[in-house]
């Protein structure tokens, strides 16, 4: 698929600057820099700029609001010569705001820090992603990933002890059996499964009202991304897939998911659903989606924009998947 890496959070191809990570002088120095970049991230929100359309909210060493952080500082890589950061502070407790839909699906809310002007707020990553460009886009899920896992993995599998950062952020030490933990991702496969001029989409529980998007599911050890996709179709549709074939793949932060995007041909019709996975699937043509997003029906909301589905189903709509 040409036009593969054009997808959210994919693309940009950012310098990570691996070899650093365990340089903890040279770390430290840039850490102490009053020009160095830090981008705080609050409960998986990363702080963003709305002064000028959609930016992240990278600030200054050295202002307090980097004072709430959990722990040290996440080192993200290079942008040229300046070297950039992120922090957890979800310690921080953003007083008199409406925090109870912090995590959900669906997160309007936005918590602006009294150190920083009203420009800059936390808000909900997927809400925001399409917004912006690709470096910042790459690098929020870059943080928000990293940090989902970091409060996730607080303990050593191996003897049970607290660990603590490691080689910039992308590992977690124990330091009472020695052992060495590192960032886990976790392939899901979804799935553009067509029939002639029909493909499958369904919903999940739970979804905006209206809302579909392509079938997806999470692969299990010793299967390939074909099995996987044909398995994953049967279980929730009991839907028949015959050829398979990959289009395109996105890092999917919420919390640790790569996103395998794939065609499939299916070879049966009659769908009949696990109610346990989903709340409903169907068979809809290309019209019927190009006439619901272009009049913004209730009855068939598209998946977000900015997701691997809606990207996939786009391509589909205009042809061009090759």
């Amino acid at each position: 698929m040409k036009c593969a890496e054009t997808v959210t959070f994919g693309g940009a191809s950012f310098d990570r600057a691996a070899h650093l990570r365990n340089d903890s002088s040279a770390l430290s120095e840039m850490l102490g820099d009053q020009n160095t970049k830090t981008l705080p991230v609050w409960r998986g929100k990363p702080l963003l700029n709305f002064e000028n359309g959609v930016e992240l909210g990278f600030v200054r060493s050295g202002l307090s609001i980097l004072d709430e952080a959990h722990e040290t500082a996440v080192f993200l890589g290079m942008d040229g010569e300046h070297p950039l950061f992120a922090m957890d502070i979800s310690n921080w407790s953003a007083p008199d705001q409406d925090n109870t839909s912090v995590g959900a699906f669906i997160d309007e809310t936005e918590q602006t820090h009294p150190s920083l002007p009203r420009n800059l707020r936390f808000a909900e990553l997927r809400r925001n992603m399409a917004m912006l460009d690709a470096r910042g886009a790459e690098l929020a899920a870059m943080a928000v990933g990293v940090f989902a896992w970091h409060r996730a993995h607080g303990f050593c599998s191996k003897c049970g002890s607290p660990t603590q950062m490691h080689s910039g952020g992308w590992q977690r030490k124990c330091f009472d059996c020695g052992g060495l933990h590192f960032p886990r991702t976790d392939p899901v496969v979804i799935m553009l499964i067509t029939r002639g001029n029909e493909v499958l989409i369904g919903r999940s529980p739970g979804w905006p009202e209206g809302m579909y998007s392509l079938l997806a599911g999470f692969m299990e050890p010793g299967e390939t991304i074909e099995a996987a996709v044909r398995r994953e179709i049967f279980e929730e549709a009991a839907v028949s897939v015959g050829r398979v074939g990959y289009l395109a793949s996105q890092p999917w932060p919420f919390p640790s998911s790569l996103m395998i995007g794939c065609w499939g041909e299916a070879t049966s019709k009659k769908i009949t659903i696990d109610p346990h996975e989903i709340e409903d699937a169907t068979w809809t043509s290309r019209e019927a989606i190009l006439d619901a997003w272009a009049t913004k029906s209730k009855t068939l909301v598209s998946a977000r924009k900015g997701s691997i589905a809606h990207f996939l189903i786009k391509n589909w709509l205009s042809d061009t998947l090759s």
